[in-house]
């Protein structure tokens, strides 16, 4: 457990690094000023949301599988 909270937090400092270190996009300035930002974070949104569902939703099942197991045995 404590090697996979160590890989994350050097992940995790890896990605902020490289936000930090962008100067101003212009492909980002452009979709910002048109307001198409919005749509691109709204679908990101959606996908990591949709992403977590998934995960949680398979853990039930695994967990109600396991059950399932350990009481035939």
């Amino acid at each position: 457990m404590n090697n996979i909270k160590s890989i994350l937090l050097l992940c995790f400092s890896f990605i902020s690094t490289f936000l930090f270190a962008q100067e101003e996009v212009p492909m980002a300035d452009t979709m910002r000023s048109e307001g198409k930002i919005y749509v691109v974070v709204a679908v990101v949104l959606v996908l990591v949301l949709g992403l977590v569902l998934y995960v949680f939703l398979m853990d039930k099942k695994i967990t109600a599988l396991e059950k399932r197991i350990n009481k035939k045995g």
